[in-house]
Order: C-alpha cells, then sequence, then structure tokens
C-alpha cells in the first residue's frame, strides 16, 4: 500500500517535470527569444503573446468539454498523456525554429507555432489537474500530491534554468538559432518519456459515474460555484504577476544590473520555492488554506517592493534577496489553487449533482495559466515598446524605466489583485467536510442502488 502511494505520488509529479520541459523555456525565454534572437519587434512579439491567449479563451472550455466526454478503459484524463506528448513535444521544438524568412512570414511562422503549442500544452496540462480529483477523496492526501506536482515543477525549472542558455552556448557555438534547434529535441525527448511514465503508474479510483451529459449540464458545475470563482480570478492575476516577472527578468539583469550572468542563476532560485511548497501540508495543518494562500499572495508584493529598494540602493545583494523572498513567497500562491481546484469540483457535484473535473480545472487552470502567461508576456513587450527598447545597445534612461515598471511593478499590482479574492474564500473552505460526508453517502446509496 506505502509503495503505491509513493508510486502514485512519483508518477505525478513526473508528469509536471514533463511539462515544463518545455513550457519552462517557453515562459522563461520566449520572449527575449523573439526580440533579440529572431529578430521581432518587442511590439510584435507582444501581439504574438497575447493572440495565442486569446486563442485560449476558446480553447480552454472545449478541451474541458472534450475531457468530459472522455470514456476509456485508462480512464477520463490518463489517456490523454499518451495520446498528446509526441504532438505537444514536437510543437515545443517548432516554436523554436527559425526560419530565414521576412518579416511578415516570421510574425506568422511564430504565431502559428506559439498558438499550436499553446494548445496542446492546454490539452496535456489540464488532465495533470483534473486527474488529482480522481487519484484520491481525500482532501489531505490532495494538498501532499500538489506538493510534489509542485516540487516537480520546481526541479523542472531549476534543471532547464541552470542549462538552456549553457547548453544553447554550447551547442550553437556563438548561434543562438542553431543552440536552440539543439536543445529543444533534446528537452522534448525527456518530455515524453516522463509523460508516459506518468500514464503507466497513475491510476483513476475516485468512482466515475460516467454520465453522459449535454454541454449545458456540464456547465451547471460553474452555476453558482464561489469557490471556483475565487480561485479563478486570484489565479488570473497570480499568472500575469508571475510571468511577467520572470520574463522580463533577463532584461532586468542585463540592463538595470548590469550583471547578464546573473539571469539564469537568478530563474534558477526558482528551486527555493521547494521548501515553502514542502511544507504546505504543514502549514495548511496550522492555519487555514485561505490564510496560507493570502500571505503567498503578500510576501510576493512585499518581494517586489524589496526588489525596488535593491534597485535604488544600487545593491545586488538586496535585489536578490527580494528576488529569493518571491519564490519562496509565489510557490505558495502557485501551488494553493492547484489543490483547491479539486475541493472546488467537489463542491460543484454536491451544489449541482455534476462532477465536471475535465470542465472545471480547464478553465479554473489551463486558462488562467494561459491567458495569464499571455497578459504576463505581452504586457511588459508592449511597456518595453512603449519606452522605446532597443535589443543588443545600451538602453536609455526611458528604456530603463519601461524594463523596471515591467519587472517590478507590474507583478507587484497583480500580486495585490490577487489577494482580494482569497479574502472570501475561507466560508466555502469550512463546508469541506460536510461536503466530503455528503458526497461519500450519496455515492454509497448509488452503488447501493446499482447492485439492486
Amino acid at each position: 500500500m506505502k509503495n503505491r502511494v509513493l508510486t502514485t505520488r512519483l508518477s505525478y509529479m513526473s508528469s509536471e517535470v514533463a511539462g515544463q520541459l518545455i513550457f519552462c523555456v517557453i515562459s522563461f525565454y520566449l520572449l527575449k527569444f523573439y526580440t533579440d534572437v529572431y529578430g521581432l519587434s518587442a511590439a510584435a512579439a507582444g501581439a504574438i503573446l497575447l493572440m495565442a491567449r486569446c486563442v485560449d479563451a476558446l480553447d480552454a472550455p472545449v478541451w474541458g468539454i472534450i475531457f468530459e466526454k472522455t470514456h476509456s478503459r485508462w480512464g477520463r484524463s490518463r489517456p490523454w498523456f499518451l495520446w498528446l506528448c509526441i504532438p505537444f513535444a514536437v510543437a515545443g521544438v517548432a516554436t523554436f525554429v527559425t526560419p530565414n524568412v521576412g518579416t511578415t512570414a516570421k510574425i506568422i511562422y511564430a504565431a502559428c507555432t506559439y498558438v499550436i503549442c499553446s494548445i496542446l500544452y492546454t490539452g496535456i496540462n489540464t488532465p495533470v489537474t483534473a486527474i488529482l480529483a480522481a487519484l484520491t477523496p481525500n482532501s489531505h492526501e490532495r494538498v501532499v500530491l500538489t506538493s510534489f506536482r509542485m516540487f516537480g515543477s520546481k526541479l523542472g525549472v531549476l534543471f532547464v534554468n541552470l542549462t538552456v542558455l549553457g547548453l544553447v552556448a554550447r551547442f550553437g557555438h556563438g548561434n543562438d538559432r542553431q543552440g536552440f534547434m539543439v536543445v529543444m529535441p533534446l528537452y522534448a525527448v525527456g518530455s515524453v518519456v516522463l509523460y508516459l511514465l506518468a500514464f503507466r503508474n497513475l491510476r483513476e479510483i475516485t468512482p466515475d459515474q460516467r454520465q453522459h451529459r449535454s454541454i449545458r449540464e456540464s456547465l451547471r458545475a460553474l452555476h453558482g460555484n464561489a469557490p471556483w470563482l475565487i480561485i479563478f480570478l486570484s489565479s488570473l492575476f497570480f499568472w500575469v504577476a508571475f510571468i511577467a516577472r520572470i520574463s522580463s527578468a533577463p532584461y532586468f539583469f542585463e540592463y538595470v544590473l548590469h550583471r547578464k550572468g546573473l539571469v539564469s542563476i537568478a530563474n534558477s532560485l526558482d528551486v527555493v520555492s521547494l521548501a515553502s511548497i514542502l511544507m504546505l501540508p504543514v502549514f495548511c495543518n496550522w492555519i487555514s488554506k485561505r490564510s496560507v494562500w493570502a500571505l503567498g499572495l503578500l510576501g510576493s508584493v512585499i518581494a517586489q517592493f524589496i526588489v525596488f529598494g535593491g534597485v535604488r540602493s544600487q545593491s545586488v545583494e538586496v535585489v536578490m534577496t527580494g528576488w529569493v523572498i518571491g519564490f519562496l513567497a509565489s510557490g505558495i500562491a502557485m501551488a494553493m489553487p492547484f489543490s483547491l481546484l479539486s475541493d472546488s469540483v467537489d463542491y460543484g457535484e454536491w451544489k449541482g449533482g455534476v462532477r465536471a473535473a475535465g470542465l472545471l480545472t480547464a478553465i479554473g487552470a489551463a486558462f488562467c495559466l494561459k491567458a495569464g502567461s499571455g497578459l504576463g508576456g505581452a504586457l511588459p513587450a508592449w511597456i518595453l515598446a512603449r519606452f522605446h527598447y532597443v535589443p543588443n545597445v545600451e538602453q536609455s534612461v526611458r528604456s530603463i524605466t519601461g524594463i523596471e515598471l515591467s519587472c517590478i511593478w507590474l507583478p507587484a499590482i497583480a500580486y495585490a489583485l490577487a489577494v482580494l479574492p482569497v479574502l472570501f474564500y475561507y466560508r466555502y473552505e469550512k463546508l469541506e467536510p460536510q461536503i466530503r460526508e455528503d458526497l461519500e453517502e450519496r455515492r454509497r446509496v448509488a452503488a447501493a442502488m446499482s447492485s439492486i
């Protein structure tokens, strides 16, 4: 039994590492790749990032409905690891291919490959969240599994940030276009292997009534689901903040601090958030999940002010201190919604009689991640363009101001906005024991009726 539990936890973790091997490169480096390697203007790069997210406004609910209608011998969520791992890997590689064509063709190619990669990432990442509700009915074990997932996320982020730029330089021999063409296929192979490992070992054990519902019936799970709405709003603002911070970091360290060599180290420091993530089950035993979540977001705001203080005092040490505190706090703020989404699935079933894990997680997790990532990448790009950023040259005072706005103040504002919905979550958190008890009783009755 203990071996089965550990296998489930580690396999769930591997599904997150798999996604990060490709998505982390996109989140941290795609904007810089577009402007400084591929040669797109900051305005064009921002438009591409936002356009892809507008597509996600449509594809996330569509994926959710597809997942709700998925019925296979492997379950509803698990088979998508098998079906989409190779297409997603191929799309990830294509996103970093740089065809030697005209400016308009470059923009079209970049937009198409990024949109396709984004659609496939929604398709393969949403089941990672949706399957949690099926892996166990226990709320505490879901927090533990979420901690393992976040550990996998940070492990993947650490590996990518420690290796990607070095490998690009090594294999590119000064030609970053060539370097990315070698490195991305290597990461793609690793991604496929880890997704297949998760597919092999995970099991969906929570009873699935296999109801054939219409789209309108599935949408009933959203109606009146206040916990889900809170998670949705807070997550959207969180991802805007987080992605704005990390996507503008290469510009910040190169042009504001004049420490380009710190970019990989600073982004690799995301690994420190493992400490706070692994402590999540303990924190949630000490105080309410609402309080843990809110404190993580408030800590992220404070960290941005510390970074600003470091810039004004010209102290790299203070900047890095704020950077580390930001990752520690954001680790908590990032992990909590993934765990709580499963509880919102239970709430929707309890209140409306519809268990729509695929739809709720597709919109509540995948859409927020992708829409927030798009806005978090597009807004800094547009700010850079507005403040006349020019790549690979000494920046003006005006463009330096734009970089600071993108990396410090935009994330601080978005983190602060993310706190507001969380303040209303506790009233629903108190209902969880009653919800769990009522659902278990309903399932016992349903099982007894079906055996008659």
